[in-house]
């Protein structure tokens, strides 16, 4: 395309919806990643996880994963289920993770490159609690309806990261397959398995592979589920996590291997040290999917932020996380893996304090060279809450931050070296026929700005941001429609789950 063309792809508009919204597309980052520490220094960080890893080691509670890590050469001592690793163990089998995997949705405008300059963004995960301009109460299944819609038509949302808000009236045992369910028939993309006990997992890896019409083979050669794991830091990976990594990994769908302490809680009150726990975590976790099956794709995880010293509670968006979150990126390409970072903030409403911290975590994730960035939609409340509106401000924020990610053309057209000596000193380019050629389209256009004077604004009715935000939201839901499915696999989806709520579900562990 021309750059005139390419300018209006950009900015088009959805041929159903008022909302101004980028296409949905794969974005690439141009920005290179920030160099936060020295070579020296990361080599400093991944020495000493080393020595974490063999003198102290990790603590694998599930015995069949203790199996596994000693065929693959881990040192397991009898009746211990601390794991100690030599070196060399870790570095022989980090190398068999692939540096880059595609992750599938169930059409391909919904698939999903993962690695080397590529960056997605995925929705809030697994926060208890909606907050709307009416105030905060508990998510439903309704909720969590609403926001699979609102996913389906916010462009910038790539990928379901999980329970997007718990419905909480929705009884534990039947929950995984009711919102895997409602995911599969209501969006196109791929999402998150929960590693919460074996048999959910199972469950849900076959409600993947139904509603696809996959068999195991296809499925493993078109991963379209992930799971993401966090170890009980300091050191631990539990049952239920492992058996999700197990699973996960002999069907080939992708490990997010995500450590996530707070220092000076779960992690030492110090940004090395933290990242030394951290990645030594991290190193054990992906060293034991390639054990499972070597070829496994994975992304190294980093979410280390500071807890309030005087509170106790979570920070996030800090400038510790800001660092942290950069090293994290060193550390990925260190190993030739993908890099999941995190959006997040701490406010309790959607507020001045809810977006600042949230820029700080998304510059921080694009700075990072991050590839997948989870949370990125939607979050409030340190994780405990997600809004509607704080998701289309934040679509509106992930817009604009991809536009800056962009190179900026420059050949004889863009230079406009004509069209400046067209002007005369003290003039204006106005009615310049360079501008008149380009001003629909030449910047971007925000969706959820108001850039009115205040007369007009006020004329208009003076609608603040949130209230913006909320009525977009409506909109795009309201406008929602289901996309389809084959008859075939909706009809083996249906009866798998028919079939799995009338025997209870998965019990609670």
């Amino acid at each position: 395309m021309t750059p005139r063309e390419t300018r209006r792809a950009r900015s088009r508009r959805q041929p159903d919806s008022g909302v101004r919204q980028l296409p949905r597309q794969q974005f690439v980052n141009h920005i290179k990643p920030v160099e936060f520490v020295s070579e020296d220094e990361l080599e400093a960080i991944h020495t000493a996880s080393l020595r974490v890893l063999s003198e102290h080691g990790v603590e694998f509670v599930l015995p069949e994963a203790r199996e596994i890590l000693k065929a693959g050469g881990a040192d397991v001592r009898p009746g211990e289920s601390m794991v100690r690793f030599d070196p060399q163990v870790i570095e022989e089998h980090i190398k068999l993770a692939p540096s880059s995997f595609r992750l599938f949705g169930r059409s391909p405008a919904y698939d999903l490159d993962i690695g080397g300059n590529h960056i997605c963004f995925g929705t809030v995960s697994s926060t208890p609690n909606v907050t709307t301009l009416e105030g905060r109460r508990s998510g439903t299944m309704d909720d969590f309806c609403r926001f699979l819609k609102l996913s389906q038509r916010v462009n910038v949302a790539h990928n379901i990261a999980g329970h997007v808000v718990e419905p909480v009236d929705v009884p534990v045992p039947l929950r995984h397959l009711r919102t895997a369910h409602a995911t599969l028939t209501m969006t196109e993309m791929s999402f998150r398995v929960f590693s919460l006990s074996r048999q959910r997992v199972l469950d849900v890896l076959e409600m993947s592979r139904l509603a696809r019409g996959q068999t195991v083979e296809q499925m493993r050669e078109a991963p379209g589920v992930f799971t993401s794991i966090n170890p009980n830091s300091p050191r631990q990976y539990d049952e239920a996590m492992l058996w999700g990594m197990i699973e996960c990994a002999r069907v080939g769908q992708p490990v997010f291997v995500m450590p996530f302490a707070l220092a000076g809680a779960m992690a030492p009150a110090s940004l090395a040290g933290a990242m030394t726990l951290q990645n030594a975590e991290a190193l054990a976790g992906i060293a034991f999917t390639q054990m499972v099956a070597p070829g496994t794709p994975v992304i190294y995880g980093g979410f280390i932020s500071n807890m309030d010293m005087k509170s106790g509670s979570p920070a996030f968006g800090t400038p510790e996380a800001v660092k942290t979150t950069l090293i994290g990126g060193q550390l990925a390409r260190r190993y030739g893996l993908p890099y999941r970072a995190s959006g997040a903030n701490a406010s309790n409403v959607v507020d001045a304090q809810a977006i600042y911290e949230s820029q700080m975590s998304l510059w921080a994730s694009i700075l990072g060279g991050a590839n997948y960035v989870y949370h990125a939609l939607g979050w409030l409340e340190g994780g405990l809450a997600s809004s509607f509106e704080k998701f289309i401000i934040d679509a509106e924020m992930i817009q604009a931050l991809t536009q800056v990610m962009q190179p900026v053309l420059i050949n004889a057209e863009e230079l406009a070296v004509e069209a400046i000596g067209s002007v005369p000193p003290a003039g204006h380019f106005l009615e310049s026929p360079h501008t008149l050629d380009r001003y629909q389209d030449a910047f971007y256009t925000p969706f959820l700005s108001d850039w009115r004077n205040y007369e007009a604004w006020e004329a208009a009715g003076a609608a603040t941001t949130n209230e913006r935000a909320a009525r977009i939201a409506e909109e795009l839901i309201d406008g929602y429609e289901q996309p389809a499915m084959k008859p075939e696999d909706r009809a083996a989806l249906d009866e798998f789950v028919a079939r799995r709520v009338e025997q209870g579900g998965a019990p609670v562990q």
